[in-house]
């Protein structure tokens, strides 16, 4: 299996090392991350300038880019050779609900669905003075990319992993979850920078709204993993009938 791992959190961070040790039994990995934290950088693509890939390492390169760029340039041309599924994490931090729309790590997995290949999203849900057991998370995917290898899944793939940071002998095992929702954001906050210009910072993520039963927030708060199937289709279905009426003249 020829697996490319990913991330957006930039090349050197802990979670990606883990990741890449956890599935290097699995098959043959190149690593393509950004060359520095690009955390929130959703699906953004650069197209005002040109994109750079350097190697660092054995089979491992950095790009002055975002998550999606990372994954486009390695999926559509900068090897010679395809890749058979697309890795993303491990994100430092949770991407649970509404993060998937702003997160670089969810965004890697999904250019790689949007270019034809089985993709997994991987977080692990840090709280302050948590272990950070960015290990025991790596080996949660190593486990499912495991599983897909044997007996892959229908249809197009595309998981959302949240790990809770507990020791391994306390995450409770991984449940099947649909995505919740948070309040919304707090408050920016107004700060001064030394000159005395104002400047702003994006307000930390609203606590967990719809978090009951069957969300990944749950499955989190409980203490087992979370894997949650994602799709790109964003048309609302249902909703079309009412549409088409509204628009009749």
């Amino acid at each position: 299996m020829k697996i490319l791992l990913s991330n957006d959190d930039g090349y050197r961070a802990e979670g990606l090392e883990a990741l890449r040790e956890a599935i290097k039994p699995l098959g043959s990995v190149t690593v393509v991350a950004p060359d520095r934290n690009r955390s929130g950088a959703s699906n953004s693509l650069t197209l005002d300038v040109p994109i750079r890939a350097a190697r660092y390492d054995v089979d491992s390169y950095y790009v002055n880019g975002t998550p999606t760029d990372c994954v486009h340039l390695a999926v559509s041309g900068l090897f010679d050779f395809e890749h058979d599924i697309v890795v993303s994490g491990v994100n430092d931090g949770a991407n649970l609900g509404d993060d998937t729309l702003y997160s670089g790590t969810v965004a890697a997995a999904i250019e790689g669905r949007f270019l034809g290949l089985p993709a997994i999203a991987v977080s692990l849900c840090v709280e302050p003075g948590s272990p950070r057991n960015f290990a025991g998370a790596a080996r949660v995917a190593a486990r499912l990319i495991q599983r897909l290898s044997v007996a892959p899944l229908q249809g197009p793939v595309m998981l959302n992993v949240n790990v809770p940071d507990l020791p391994d002998d306390r995450v409770l095992g991984i449940k099947a979850t649909r995505l919740g929702a948070r309040h919304r954001s707090k408050p920016i906050v107004h700060a001064q920078d030394p000159r005395g210009r104002d400047v702003y910072w994006v307000g930390n993520a609203g606590d967990g709204q719809d978090a009951g039963p069957g969300t990944d927030f749950h499955a989190i708060a409980h203490g087992y993993a979370s894997v949650t199937p994602l799709q790109i289709d964003f048309t609302r279905h249902a909703a079309l009938p009412e549409l088409s009426r509204w628009l009749a003249p």
